[in-house]
């Protein structure tokens, strides 16, 4: 381990957050986390990560704290609620939030940390899902203070090929609201095109391959298409849950703003009824069952 590299700490060892501590932990950083469930951070103790009881202790040690966490209310609460980051940040050190959440609560969030503690606040949410942050290859879109951002790059290396910097704080976030508008609509489309393909006779398992290059192609579609054709959902690799806060906060987002959003209110309606349905933790391959006509 490199004395040289800074200290990070890390909140929220879910789905995305696990892998993205590891390469963090193979890359040599020392490294602190923290998660609800403390069972989860079981891994990461046996590979040398040092576990805390409280979100305030990750700023003992740490320059760089990140968080990855499931909504805007939870990033509040391990932020500035009882034993949250605000009680023990300080100034000099950088919060990183890789979280999804609202632009207009993270700008107000960042402005009230700086103001208690005198840390500062980044930005970055990602997208690739489980693959990307498994692999290094997330897509980062940041907000921030370019020193900030300057700062954290070494490390945002280490999980994301292209970490880009998209303006001042929560301009990380509107750029991944607009992510999720297309990400969404498009796994909507796909589990469309799969279950007519189905209902006309067409092998569903074959358009991946068959579109592949072509103006229809995207990662969703070769990700989605091959798994809701052969009903694959488990495991489970992100969450229809997800998609709709991310779509919520869209709606809200043009809403605020006055921008039409008219797809993705739609998409929205949709998502909800899936998710109604039993779906919310699952993954949003099970889209194409809205769609399947249901056997005789």
């Amino acid at each position: 381990m490199s004395a040289s590299l800074p200290a990070l700490a890390f909140a929220g060892i879910g789905l995305m957050g696990l892998p993205m501590t590891q390469r963090l932990l193979a890359a040599g950083y020392p490294l602190t986390v923290w998660n609800r469930s403390a069972e989860k951070c079981t891994t990461l103790q046996a590979q040398g990560a040092q576990v805390v009881s409280h979100p305030a202790e990750l700023c003992a040690g740490a320059e760089i704290v990140m968080l990855c966490l499931a909504n805007t209310e939870a990033v509040r609460e391990v932020v500035f609620g009882p034993g949250g980051i605000a009680e023990q940040g300080r100034p000099g050190q950088v919060l990183v939030d890789f979280s999804s959440l609202e632009p207009t609560a993270t700008r107000e969030m960042a402005a009230e940390l700086e103001a208690r503690c005198g840390m500062r606040w980044v930005d970055a949410p990602v997208s690739g899902g489980t693959p990307g942050a498994q692999q290094g290859s997330l897509v980062i879109m940041a907000g921030g203070a370019p020193a900030d951002i300057e700062r954290v790059r070494p490390v945002l290396a280490h999980l994301g090929q292209r970490p880009t910097r998209m303006g001042d704080v929560g301009a990380g976030q509107v750029t991944k609201v607009c992510n999720q508008m297309i990400v969404a609509c498009n796994a909507l489309v796909i589990a469309e095109v799969v279950a007519l393909a189905e209902q006309c006779g067409v092998d569903a398992s074959l358009l991946a391959p068959a579109l592949a290059g072509g103006f229809a192609d995207s990662k969703p579609l070769q990700i989605l298409a091959p798994q809701m054709a052969a009903s694959e959902f488990d495991p489970v690799k992100w969450h229809v849950r997800t998609l709709l806060k991310d779509l919520d906060t869209a709606v809200k987002l043009s809403q605020q703003i006055g921008s039409a959003t008219p797809l993705s209110g739609l998409a929205a309606q949709l998502m909800r009824q899936h998710g109604s349905q039993g779906n919310l933790e699952r993954d949003p391959a099970t889209l194409v069952q809205l769609y399947r006509q249901p056997k005789a």
